[in-house]
């Protein structure tokens, strides 16, 4: 400390010194033509005159903030936490709020404390949230159930920072003693939300629990009335469910709202971060929206900072932790570049592959567990119901939003009377296998709005108990497509009849690679080609076929348990009562 005070007032040189920098002040929403000097880990002053052991001529370009993602879930990127770090510090990113249940709901507490060791020591600090809801309700089958006692330990060993998203929203505004209980094992730590389409008396009940931020708004009413009632809005920008554009009016009309408002990822994949980038890349949104470079600059540094409690970071200060990006401009504008990055007062080298050496550190369970209760394709078929109304309920999948429809739509019948998939009506066969404990049980229904006119895919990713997720246009190729996941332990498949066009596989709880973001984009975007193959058309065909299995969102949903509703009281029926 000593040190650094002498640093402070110029006594002694600093370890480096930013010259001739045009600082991004967040605080203040203005351009500093100033110096930044640092010292071991911290920002020791902004000025002029400090001399450095090294100096660091700027040249008049832009020097912003570490940016930090306020929630995202680094499993779904298919990374391992060191992969994903090393993909994003380019990016100028410095810090990450993850909420790791995906893990958690297929390994359990062993999948957790895993991404915790795996995320030490990295180029970006990982703060991660204690999963709140595994399983997200009690109409799916995780690997192991995580009780109170369960977040009360992640916290007395420091494995999590705040609480993770509170998704099972119907049980905590019923008062449900488990999920309060949780709320209160967390004890006083940001409490993080999932409420889409609570608003209303319904809306203040949730509010009770003291959780106070929400990523769920899918309109710019919802996200208006919860910002009213206290809550901090996370305003997702995913790959599949992008909610930016609908929802930057909200800041527009009065930007003072830029102060309880963060832009966060929630779900991207690796081919994303290659091809659009990470919090660079909802920067670049906002500016070419027309949004005050500086007021966007805030929802991505000191916004999040300040609703997670970090103190020691959002802005450029004395003091701060000296996580910093230099542009290559001399403004904000629409390009947002990133040209040099510091952690911690290292420099970052953007063109070398330094980072990857620790991928295969603290290695997790792997899945590799063979699943010998797969079902039959005579099992998975679905005989018609002539005493009921001539109806079936559909899950209807609209690109874009994670909210799905539910479709009641006349069935197409065989020879045999059984209901079938029907390509010419965009109607897919879809089945959940539960894979954790080989109970052999498992749902079925049907799915409109993939576009599969031929063979089915199928993945161990499907949020959130990511049991074996299959959606085709005949049966063969369904059960062809769960025997390959059950015999990789987990990872991506396309089948054609009996035969499997591609596969990835994923050994780490199903759900992640061992490889590095490039070649898990080149992986995930053959699959994605090949799904193109069977006349999918959707973008992202693989991460909104798991979102079809997340029992918490509304509407018509599929788990091992069959079709959920879960604002209609859970399990529902195929055919329409």
């Amino acid at each position: 400390m000593n040190k650094l005070l002498s640093v402070a007032r110029g006594d002694c040189p600093a370890d480096i010194v930013i010259k001739n920098a045009k600082i991004a002040n967040v605080y203040t929403k203005e351009y500093e033509l100033n110096d930044v000097a640092i010292y071991d880990d911290k920002i020791a002053g902004v000025g002029k005159n400090y001399d450095g052991k090294i100096i660091f001529n700027a040249e008049g370009a832009v020097l912003i903030p570490g940016m930090i993602d306020g929630h995202i879930h680094i499993e779904d990127t298919m990374l391992t936490p060191p992969a994903f770090a090393h993909a994003v510090a380019k990016l100028g990113t410095s810090a990450v709020m993850a909420d790791p249940h995906e893990i958690s709901n297929a390994l359990g507490i062993s999948g957790l404390e895993y991404m915790y060791k795996s995320g030490l020591n990295l180029p970006i600090d990982i703060f991660w949230g204690a999963p709140s809801c595994v399983p997200a309700s009690k109409f799916e089958t995780p690997f192991e159930e995580l009780d109170m006692l369960d977040i009360k330990k992640m916290f007395d060993k420091n494995l999590a920072q705040h609480l993770g998203e509170v998704m099972n929203y119907p049980a905590l505004i019923s008062g449900d003693p488990d999920i309060w209980g949780k709320i209160t094992a967390a004890g006083n730590v940001p409490l993080t939300g999932h409420a889409p389409e609570v608003t209303g008396k319904n809306l203040n009940a949730y509010l009770i629990s003291g959780i106070s931020s929400d990523h769920e708004c899918n309109t710019l009413e919802e996200a208006r009335e919860k910002l009213r009632r206290g809550m901090w809005i996370m305003i997702r920008e995913g790959a599949s469910f992008p909610n930016l554009k609908i929802l930057l009016p909200l800041i527009f009309e009065n930007e003072l709202n830029a102060a309880r408002c963060m832009i966060v990822s929630d779900d991207i994949t690796a081919r994303y971060l290659l091809e659009t980038g990470h919090m660079d890349a909802k920067m670049r949104i906002m500016l070419r929206e027309g949004l005050n470079p500086f007021t966007a600059l805030r929802m991505v540094t000191l916004s999040p900072a300040e609703y997670f409690r970090l103190w020691d970071r959002g802005g450029i200060a004395p003091g701060k932790l000296a996580d910093f990006s230099i542009l290559d401009s001399d403004e904000i504008d629409e390009s947002f570049k990133i040209k040099h990055v510091w952690k911690n007062g290292k420099a970052i080298v953007l063109d070398e592959d330094v980072f990857t050496k620790n991928i295969n550190e603290h290695l997790a369970p792997a899945m590799r567990t063979i699943i010998k209760n797969i079902p039959t394709s005579e099992q998975i078929k679905i005989k018609f119901d002539e005493h009921k109304n001539n109806l079936i309920n559909v899950i209807g999948v609209t690109e874009g939003t994670v909210l799905t429809k539910t479709l009641k739509i006349s069935p197409t019948l065989d020879k045999n009377n059984y209901v079938v998939a029907d390509s010419s009506r965009d109607v897919s066969k879809i089945v959940v296998l539960e894979r954790h404990r080989d109970t052999g049980n498992f749902g079925k229904g049907f799915v409109s709005g993939l576009g599969i006119m031929r063979g089915a895919i199928g993945s161990s990713v499907a949020h959130d108990a990511h049991n074996f997720v299959v959606a085709g246009a005949d049966d063969e190729s369904i059960i062809t497509a769960l025997k390959c996941l059950s015999e990789m332990g987990g990872g991506l498949v396309i089948s054609d009849g009996n035969k499997i066009i591609r596969s990835f596989a994923l050994p780490i709880g199903g759900l992640m690679s061992y490889l590095d973001v490039d070649n898990v984009a080149v992986e995930l975007t053959k699959m994605e080609l090949s799904a193109e193959g069977l006349g999918i058309k959707i973008k992202h065909p693989f991460m909104v076929l798991s979102f079809l299995c997340l029992s918490v969102i509304p509407e018509l949903r599929i788990t091992d348990q069959g079709y959920i509703n879960i604002n209609n009281g859970g399990i529902q029926n195929i055919f329409v009562q």
